[in-house]
């Protein structure tokens, strides 16, 4: 029995990444049927990014509240910039783009963050292009079949692929749905590919304040809150419409509730969870894993076609995506093996001190040898003195 709790206990890590996979593919389908239902993605934003306010925000009181770092003024810009960038302008371009192309196809796409990270990273100075090394080589090379990747999905089609002998249809036929031609999709293109941007400037500077602030849950409600003034300042400038802010007993409150605080809320924590217990990497590699559930969810639900081209291009994406980490994992290694080297100076230095206490001890014992031997010799000669005298 002990021996299988501890192979469940390691494998608790793998289990949760799963299950947040699972759950980001279900807010996918949740906003792909609230945008065909009508929804505006612009009021789906501002009221998700409003209930994971409210859920993380007491959940950064109540834990954090002995610990809490101060809040400065930087902080609070860079908790701003982060939503803005991981928040509001993100998710209106995300799922701007799921509404004019496909759940599978925005679900590839997101498998391009990390090369975008890579690219932002070279630009503003914070990773160096070596090509010397396998590691540099790995991530250009990743980048490229990455954005190879993104092309072959978005200009080829291919023949259709049924994988399902029957399919469940939940979107249903309205006067709301957008007419699919080539222009809506590329704009949709455009769209899901500046969204990577975007969250890709938000990894840098969520990088950076968690350096200077180092409260996950309160980082988070800040930058959630950040996120919903800007999504609901927005959405009431461009959506004048009233009852597209009526939310009834029907799909949109389910998505908006249930992305708000599972999709930006509870499983940001049980990555952060993952990410302390195996380190980042480990977080990104399932990330491949969403674009097939999402694939196999939308072919079955969502009366999406399954295209050759799509295989095609989310199998280069994901090796481009597995090249970066393969690149990036090697360059953590490499940076870990300097610090031991370090230590091992010191202890040889250390070991040099220890082995010549000895001598020292001995010089000490001769010394006081010498110091016994001439005080006998002076005593020696005045007693002569006083038997002469």
């Amino acid at each position: 029995m002990k021996g299988i709790y501890n192979v469940l206990h390691g494998l608790k890590p793998v289990m949760l990444m799963v299950m947040v996979q699972v759950a980001f593919t279900a807010v996918n389908v949740l906003y792909k049927l609230a945008i065909n239902d009508g929804m505006s993605v612009r009021v789906a934003t501002a009221y998700r990014l409003a209930f994971g306010s409210a859920f993380t925000v007491p959940l950064a009181l109540i834990s954090e509240r002995k610990n809490r770092p101060k809040l400065t003024w930087r902080v609070l810009f860079m908790a701003f910039l982060c939503g803005l960038f991981g928040g509001s302008l993100f998710q209106n371009l995300f799922y701007e783009a799921l509404a004019l192309t496909s759940a599978t196809f925005v679900s590839a796409i997101y498998n391009l963050i990390p090369a975008i990270t890579f690219i932002l990273a070279i630009s503003c100075g914070l990773e160096k292009l070596n090509l010397r090394a396998a590691r540099g080589k790995a991530k250009v090379l990743g980048t490229v079949i990455g954005i190879g990747g993104t092309m072959f999905l978005t200009f080829y089609k291919g023949v259709e692929i049924d994988i399902w002998p029957f399919h469940i249809n939940l979107l249903h036929s309205n006067g709301h749905k957008i007419p699919s031609h080539a222009g809506n999709k590329l704009v949709g293109v455009l769209c899901a590919i500046a969204s990577c941007f975007s969250y890709a400037l938000w990894l840098i500077i969520q990088a950076k304040m968690s350096i200077e602030y180092p409260s996950h849950y309160s980082s988070t409600a800040l930058m959630s809150t950040a996120g919903a003034i800007q999504a609901i300042v927005y959405g009431l400038c461009v959506e004048r419409d009233w009852n597209q802010w009526k939310l009834g007993w029907n799909i949109r409150l389910l998505t908006v509730a249930y992305s708000g605080m599972v999709g930006s809320g509870l499983v940001f924590i049980v990555i952060a969870w993952c990410i302390h217990m195996r380190g980042p990497l480990f977080a990104s590699v399932f990330n491949p894993l969403m674009l097939v559930l999402v694939a196999v969810a939308s072919s079955l639900m969502l009366n999406e076609n399954l295209c050759l081209g799509s295989v095609v291009g989310a199998v280069l994406i994901v090796c481009g995506l597995y090249m970066v980490l393969w690149g990036k994992k090697k360059e953590m290694k490499n940076k870990s093996q300097l610090v031991p080297s370090e230590i091992i100076k010191e202890t040889e230095v250390i070991e040099v001190v220890v082995v010549s206490i000895p001598i020292i001890d001995d010089a000490k014992c001769d010394y006081n040898n010498y110091q016994d031997q001439s005080s006998g010799t002076k005593n020696v000669d005045k007693n002569k003195e006083e038997v002469l005298s």
